[in-house]
């Protein structure tokens, strides 16, 4: 299987609609990805944003922003963080990248798309010198046991291997941190809208860097 791996542009829009709808298929439409979405990526920050392409079909993405997150207060819906179409919020100076999607078809996962997709996102925090990547985390699998447990008990057995989610035990072994849950974060009848709070940290992240080149692009 020959893909590429290539910079959001405006003529994927629809397509990256499509795969956002099919991955998530239980989440409220007006909390996912709109061609206005993808449009506004497009002119605010392209470089954060990678598609995946077998000839000319979307067959995955992720996408992301700068922000600057409070984790004294991690209780957020995505809108309040990213803004309504999932850039508007980007600041050039945010200290943090912001994982707005990040999706594979269900027909071709297994494959390590969504590996890669995580590599190419690390490496647009590397360059950039950020403090790492933050986002709400789909955790489908708690559908199963939310009459049986607490969303936070569910994220704590999935991080201590006690259960199995398919997406939070992926992104644990990415190299990404559970810290808690979200209430709230999207619209998701199926887990009572719930989410976790996943966090990778940048180990080569150099604040005092950071800090002074923040303070030289502001003066």
């Amino acid at each position: 299987m020959s893909l590429d791996y290539v910079q959001i542009r405006p003529e994927f829009a629809e397509g990256m609609v499509e795969l956002e709808h099919r991955s998530f298929p239980h989440a409220d439409r007006r909390d996912l990805l709109s061609v206005e979405g993808v449009l506004m990526q497009c002119q605010r920050f392209p470089e954060g944003a990678f598609v995946v392409l077998d000839g000319d079909r979307v067959v995955g993405m992720g996408l992301g922003c700068f922000v600057d997150f409070d984790f004294d207060q991690p209780q957020h819906h995505i809108d309040e963080v990213v803004g309504e179409y999932g850039c508007e919020n980007h600041d050039p100076l945010g200290e943090w990248y912001y994982g707005t999607s990040i999706a594979v078809l269900p027909e071709y996962r297994g494959r390590g798309i969504g590996r890669t997709l995580y590599d190419l996102r690390k490496g647009v925090v590397q360059r950039n010198n950020r403090a790492g990547i933050v986002a709400g985390g789909s955790i489908p699998g708690y559908a199963e046991h939310r009459d049986r447990m607490s969303a936070a008990e569910y994220v704590e057995a999935v991080t201590n291997g006690i259960l199995t989610d398919p997406t939070l035990t992926f992104q644990l072994a990415n190299g990404f941190e559970a810290r808690g849950v979200i209430a709230g974060y999207l619209r998701d009848d199926s887990v009572d809208s719930w989410a976790s709070l996943i966090v990778w940290p940048n180990p080569d992240f150099d604040r005092d860097r950071f800090v002074a080149e923040k303070a030289a692009y502001r003066s």
